[in-house]
């Protein structure tokens, strides 16, 4: 469980330093304070949950693809 999670917050924080770079570096504790009015694709404040969502499930996706194809290979 303790793992899962560090993979989602990992997910969190890499997600929201590559789309957001530069207000990270410039104003971060403005760019927090505007999140309740964020207009990222409809979802507002509720967008870096849905798309760190998104990317975990991503993730496992992966983790599972390759987990059977090393079950495959070992035969």
């Amino acid at each position: 469980m303790k793992k899962e999670l560090a993979i989602i917050i990992g997910i969190f924080l890499l997600l929201a330093i590559l789309m957001h770079h530069e207000e990270w570096m410039s104003h971060p504790i403005e760019h927090i304070q505007a999140l309740p009015s964020a207009g990222a694709y409809g979802l507002g404040v509720l967008h870096p949950l849905i798309f760190t969502i998104a990317g975990y499930i991503f993730f496992v996706l992966l983790r599972s693809v390759f987990k059977i194809i090393k079950k495959v290979v070992k035969r």
